[in-house]
């Protein structure tokens, strides 16, 4: 077997009766859904479940997945120190997936635990399962600072796990969506708050899982959200097939966004490959790129002597690239771009893709795209890459101008 289910869970210890004394009525309707959602677990009797949780020991590089036999942990931080969650491991699916993750070269493991305790990105969801199911073992995995490709692969290694071992397994992607929805709630409120909540459900509840890896980093950040990469590891798990997405419930009246989505894989659907897709589309841009590297406006006395640094910069100091070798030379092929001065615009409607390059700006950031690039036909795409570069999100405005190069290449 490999994944029976996978279900979106938000973790407000709120819900749990003895925490919330009452006021979990105010968010009833995440609780039903999660009572909806635990009924549907324990019908399927899963023998493994893997919860993604935010909480759990995380690290920048790196991606934890609790060692041991067993683990407890308690709610006394939210007022109710005798309710206590206690789960098995499966140290068989553990062993399993660290040694994938070791042949795929991705930095993930056992090592490192620093709270071998449960934490409440993963009690609160096993609080309501319990009441649904016993005798299953869990996989518990924390989250890193990898790029979100990571995540989706790792979401992806689960899935093989799964089917190597033949576990009948179950997916929990736990995370509370934007925290910055109100003035009084948590974080305050921004305008990306509401903004990030009605594009993740919108992703989540019509499994376009592949959208999940376009969210940039600044905007999730701003957006105060806590689960897009246990949502990600959830979409990688279900990755390369059809998907029957349920919305179940949305709500946000703390100020926190409470997003219950469930998940039941179907038939296999070349198609749905999301990370190899997306790797496609970073190797279109990237492929046999050995260095890139250039300036906006003239920072040396001549052109001459741009030319020489920027191209000193490009070979040795690209950080995406190892630097190039003298072996390399003859093989190369060297190009210099002369950008024309920069010149402001109202509307991507005044661009060409293959004459014009173009800058997008939003405040310090600012990213820029050369015209006429193998693999960029439209101006959208342009733009989006543009904006991608920067860290720009494609829901924030930005200042537009575009230019034209004058290219020189040449043949090692």
């Amino acid at each position: 077997m490999s994944i029976l289910a996978a279900v979106m869970l938000p973790h407000p210890p709120l819900i749990v009766p003895e925490i919330g004394r009452g006021e979990e009525r105010k968010i009833q309707d995440t609780i039903n859904a999660y009572e909806e959602a635990a009924e549907r677990i324990g019908a399927l009797k899963p023998q493994t479940i893997v919860l993604l949780s935010p909480h759990q020991t995380m690290y920048a590089d790196y991606f934890h997945i609790s060692p041991g036999d067993r683990a407890v942990g308690d709610f006394g931080q939210f007022g109710a120190a005798k309710v206590q969650v206690e789960a098995v491991y499966d140290t068989e699916f553990v062993e399993e997936l660290c040694q994938l993750a070791g042949w795929e070269g991705l930095a993930a493991g056992t090592a490192g635990e620093r709270e071998p305790q449960l934490d409440h990105g993963t009690m609160v969801p096993l609080y309501f399962v319990r009441a649904q199911l016993s005798g299953y073992r869990l996989v518990r995995i924390g989250l890193s600072g990898l790029p979100l490709a990571a995540h989706y692969r790792l979401g992806q290694l689960i899935q093989e796990a799964s089917r190597k071992l033949g576990r009948r397994t179950v997916v929990i992607g736990s995370g509370d969506l934007s925290h910055r929805l109100k003035e009084d709630g948590p974080y305050g409120y921004r305008p990306e708050g509401s903004q990030y909540d009605q594009r993740i459900m919108d992703v989540m509840g019509n499994a376009d899982f592949g959208k999940l890896l376009d969210f940039s980093e600044s905007f999730c950040e701003k957006a105060g959200e806590c689960g897009h990469r246990s949502f990600t590891i959830l979409a990688g798990t279900l990755d390369g097939q059809n998907v029957a997405a349920e919305r179940l419930s949305y709500e946000g009246p703390f100020g926190v966004g409470y997003g219950v989505c469930w998940f039941t894989p179907k038939e296999p659907n070349s198609g749905r490959k999301f990370g190899e897709q997306y790797e496609q589309r970073q190797q279109q841009w990237f492929r046999q790129l050995r260095g890139c590297i250039g300036t906006i406006a003239a920072v040396q006395d001549s052109i001459a002597e741009e030319i020489i640094e920027n191209a000193i910069s490009a070979s040795q100091r690209d950080p995406r690239f190892e630097p190039i070798v003298e072996d390399e030379l003859e093989r190369l092929v060297i190009s210099v771009d002369v950008l024309g001065e920069p010149e402001r615009i109202t509307s991507a409607a005044e661009l060409d893709v293959k004459r014009y390059g173009v800058i997008v700006t939003k405040g310090h950031r600012r990213g820029l795209l050369l015209p006429n690039l193998d693999g960029v036909d439209t101006v959208e795409e342009q733009v989006a890459i543009a904006r991608s570069k920067a860290g720009i999100g494609e829901e924030e405005d930005v200042e537009l101008e575009r230019f034209e190069v004058v290219r020189h290449s040449v043949t090692g």
